[in-house]
């Protein structure tokens, strides 16, 4: 299944249906041990819900979040991040500390560009307790000064648990240098302060 951005059937969604068939299926093998004429059961309790696995929570809520990022929705955004986030680029510069520091950034940067898409495959998530990680390859595509202009690169998130959530830490983004087809050809560079924003995070294929 797409998800709008590149993703074919997340684990999420498998385990939804997975879910579903087990529900119906319960239900046509109770239906079939009912005896004619008992007495029917018209008691409701509450519904049976099976806890969702770390990795497949991860899954959504980085999807979730990369969909705020591509429209500008801070607010939703700040949901899956810590207040003490730390950003490390690509760039040989100092990490980018706390989250209003990110916004800020990321909103000015955000304005060079003409429409946002990220695509996101390999990704692969690891918990060990109340912490994990995740690491996957992305493709930034967009328009930047009327042109087309697309980028790859990887990225590795570091998440913490808080209560039934888990919050982002760390972002470690690496944008891949794209190789010059001839001398001719410079490779595309976007301008000073304009690169696309550090936090790229995008559904998994």
């Amino acid at each position: 299944m797409k998800n709008g951005l590149g993703e074919f059937a997340p684990r999420g969604v498998r385990f939804c249906a997975a879910i579903l068939v087990f529900t119906l299926s319960c239900g046509v093998c109770a239906g079939q041990k009912k005896k004619k004429g008992a007495k029917q059961d018209n008691s409701s309790g509450p519904p049976l819900t099976l806890p969702i696995p770390p990795s497949d929570q991860i899954e959504h809520d980085i999807g979730e979040m990369l969909g705020a990022f591509q429209v500008g929705d801070v607010e939703a955004m700040h949901k899956y991040y810590s207040a003490d986030v730390t950003f490390v680029s690509g760039a040989y510069e100092p990490p980018l500390a706390g989250w209003q520091n990110y916004v800020a950034m990321y909103q000015r940067e955000r304005a060079a560009f003409q429409g946002m898409q990220i695509i996101r495959r390999n990704t692969t998530v690891f918990t060990h307790g109340d912490v994990a990680w995740a690491s996957y390859q992305w493709e930034f595509l967009s328009t930047l000064n009327g042109k087309p202009y697309s980028t790859r690169g990887q990225t590795t998130l570091v998440l913490t648990k808080v209560g039934d959530n888990w919050l982002i830490v760390h972002n470690h983004t690496s944008e891949i240098c794209p190789v010059c087809p001839a001398a001719s050809q410079p490779a595309q560079q976007p301008p000073a302060g304009n690169a696309p924003p550090a936090e790229l995070a995008a559904p998994r294929q």
